[in-house]
């Protein structure tokens, strides 16, 4: 069976079966995604950690519905009613919910009117009128028994037809057509309830939408607003589209008239009572899974590249908390990120304190040698912004300031996390703090932070909770290794990320590290408590020693490569101190590196790292990414107009559009309609989190806090 499983994922992602197989091979061996991903191409053919991580899904899948498989035909074999046809339908099921609908006539089920008729000994009954060669009335009279309550021939002939009723709703094939009418022909009917006054779900009162239509947004959108008892919906199909599938089947023209009239009535009272019923919960369980299958991916895309903003390195920063009664909080923090002193000013209202929040930041400034201020985004930050923009022009300072997205930042501040490593501090104090590092460096920053609190999603709250943080960990964990750790300065938070590390076994490494003062080789983590050689071999080459000597323990070479580095030195005749000067190492073609892992044995996956590595060790990758941006923008909604142009960040990407940051209280939104002139299937096409984009504003809905935006109309050269 492995080997169909092996075949249909080889179909699927249109890898090579051999390609699959191994994978498959390396992941049932507990090696992580990323160790795989980056260490072991030879065998998985050069795939990426998402291919990685997408066949492993699968492959759960799959060999989960094969186990379903197995139990559908041991329960059925236990009441000795497999037969051959029944078991080949059994091997061809290729869902779940066909397994479910095979296995529907023989599954326990509670008392019905059907199985109360069979406890009649009305089932031969149903089964001749089905046949349709007798007369109902007659054949009813064979079956009156005052023991069972059956005193009358109508009594009869009404439990016969409960029975063909539910003959007909546990038929598979009848169920699976119908599924697939209900797809090209359904309709979702959305209803507000009298008893909701709030204008929330307004969009969606008295709402039709076919559902090969519907969005996934919208489906999310629905099912909170039923889960909160504010919509009603139903999914709706004519008895004329439906009744013909069934009639099909069961009505022929083999019955006589009265068989016939009884077996559509019956037919007509299971898709009413039961098909119907089940089929709905069931079509609209499905278009949500798939709503939140979609939503996961724009969520994982969005985090993955909030977590990848570049850092901003080397630079002094005062990190500010805004706030208007409580004041504004900042943090001044030196290049490493190191708090150096934290102080509270009130340049906002109620208090106004635009001299003495002056002097005092001037005052920091000096002190501190800063050289760039992180604006939170919260609650006063655009009157903060303003402060800011006006000190530095009255003043003429050489500061710069940048607004930074401070979703999640209170989370951290009030975790446990936070009053560990600053105890003597307030919440807002540790905030400010969170908003200079991440700056700084916004992925060591926002790994301390729970994923579904950064705010980069659609509908999160509504997710099931396993699939949403296994589908967030695994991203935080694949930007975290695409980037590497530093071992002598990661935090436990980012440790505990890295390819077979946990929460424990990180407290462990940064405990040792304590110890030791620093790691001089990777070679040391061997001395960690609980670190055995299965856990290092998954990590090591994600772990680095920037300050190391040796420049291998610097780079993404595994420890395992170093011998094979070496060779490829001598090969090329390179001297250690020469590696990492790109005019040191020589660029070799496609078919000189093939011969040089020919001649050295080695897999040329592993040679070509290997070489790159050579070039500059541990390249981060978020070096090609859009740096974060330094603006002034407009500080209030009252100072928009339609028609105005301005530059804008995107802040947030969903299936229906992007929200942009523009520089007011409020994201604007660009609908998907206004991303472009040419058709956009979806917004992650042509935009990222954290872009830079021009925007005109083509309306304002003051009252509601609503500002429509558009890309396509944006012509900064004519604003």
């Amino acid at each position: 069976m492995q080997e169909q499983i092996y075949k249909r994922l080889s179909r699927e992602l249109n890898i090579a079966e051999k390609q699959v197989a191994q994978t498959a091979g390396l992941l049932d061996e507990g090696n992580t995604v990323p160790f795989i991903a980056r260490y072991r191409k030879e065998m998985t053919g050069g795939l990426s950690d998402e291919q990685v991580r997408l066949l492993q899904d699968r492959l759960i899948g799959y060999r989960n519905l094969e186990r379903r498989r197995a139990e559908v035909m041991r329960l059925i074999e236990a009441q000795g009613a497999l037969s051959e046809e029944l078991r080949k339908q059994i091997e061809k099921a290729a869902t779940v919910t066909e397994l479910d609908d095979l296995y529907r006539p023989y599954r326990p089920k509670k008392r019905t009117r059907a199985s109360a008729a069979r406890e009649k000994g009305l089932e031969p009954l149903a089964r001749a009128i089905l046949k349709g060669q007798v007369n109902p009335q007659e054949e009813a009279m064979n079956y009156l028994d005052p023991d069972h309550n059956l005193t009358d021939i109508a009594s009869a002939l009404q439990g016969a037809s409960d029975i063909i009723a539910d003959i007909i709703s546990d038929d598979a094939g009848v169920r699976k057509k119908l599924r697939q009418i209900y797809g090209s022909r359904g309709r979702a009917e959305v209803m507000k309830k009298d008893t909701i006054t709030v204008n929330t779900y307004d969009d969606y009162d008295d709402y039709t939408e076919p559902l090969r239509k519907i969005k996934g947004h919208r489906v999310l959108a629905i099912n909170r607003g039923v889960k909160e008892k504010a919509l009603d919906l139903k999914v709706a199909l004519s008895e004329e589209e439906a009744l013909p599938v069934i009639f099909e089947r069961y009505v022929g023209s083999g019955q006589n008239e009265a068989c016939r009239q009884l077996t559509e009535t019956a037919s007509s009272d299971s898709y009413r009572r039961l098909i119907h019923q089940s089929l709905e919960r069931e079509i609209w369980h499905e278009l949500l899974e798939t709503a939140v299958k979609r939503a996961l991916v724009v969520f994982k895309e969005n985090l993955k590249r909030r977590l990848l903003v570049p850092p901003v390195r080397r630079r002094r920063i005062m990190g500010w908390d805004p706030g208007f009664r409580t004041g504004c909080k900042l943090a001044c923090a030196s290049e490493t990120g190191e708090l150096l002193e934290t102080v509270a000013i009130y340049p906002t209202a109620p208090r106004n304190d635009h001299k003495g929040a002056a002097e005092r930041v001037l005052q920091l400034l000096e002190k501190h040698r800063i050289d760039c201020i992180a604006i939170g985004n919260g609650t006063a930050s655009r009157e903060s912004e303003a402060f800011v923009s006006g000190l530095i022009r009255d003043h003429s300072l050489s500061v710069e300031y940048t607004i930074v997205n401070e979703a999640g930042a209170s989370v951290y501040s009030a975790s446990a996390a936070a009053q560990k490593e600053f105890p003597h501090l307030d919440v807002a104090e540790r905030s400010a703090v969170s908003i200079a590092r991440r700056l700084q460096d916004p992925l060591a920053e926002l790994v301390k932070i729970d994923p579904k609190a950064i705010g980069v999603g659609q509908y999160q709250h509504d997710m099931p909770a396993k699939e949403l943080d296994s589908a967030l960990a695994g991203t935080v964990e694949s930007c975290v290794n695409s980037v590497g750790g530093d071992l002598n300065s990661a935090s436990a938070a980012l440790l505990s990320y890295v390819a077979g590390v946990n929460t424990a076994v990180a407290g462990k490494i940064v405990a040792e590290r304590n110890n030791l003062g620093s790691f001089k080789s990777r070679e040391q983590l061997l001395g960690v408590s609980g670190f055995g050689p299965k856990v290092f071999k998954q990590c090591a080459g994600f772990l680095r020693l920037p300050d190391s000597g040796n420049y291998l323990e610097r780079s993404a070479v595994h420890p395992e490569s170093y011998e094979l580095a070496a060779m490829i030195m001598e090969a090329l005749e390179l001297n250690p101190e020469e590696l990492g000067r790109p005019d040191a190492v020589p660029d070799l073609s496609e078919t000189a590196v093939a011969d040089l892992a020919s001649r050295l044995n080695a897999g040329e996956p592993t040679v070509k790292d290997i070489l790159q590595e050579f070039l500059k060790p541990g390249r981060d990758p978020r070096e090609d990414l859009p740096r974060p941006v330094f603006l002034k923008s407009v500080t209030e909604l009252d100072d928009l107009e339609p028609g105005m142009t301005l530059m804008g960040i995107v802040r947030n990407i969903v299936d229906f559009g992007a929200f942009v940051d523009i520089g007011v209280h409020q994201d604007g939104l660009v609908h998907i309609s206004e991303l472009a002139d040419s058709y956009v299937s979806h917004p992650l096409e042509v935009l990222q989190i954290e872009a830079v984009v021009p925007v005109k504003i083509i309306s304002i809905d003051r009252e509601r806090g609503r500002i429509a935006l558009s890309i396509k109309q944006a012509d900064p050269e004519n604003d």
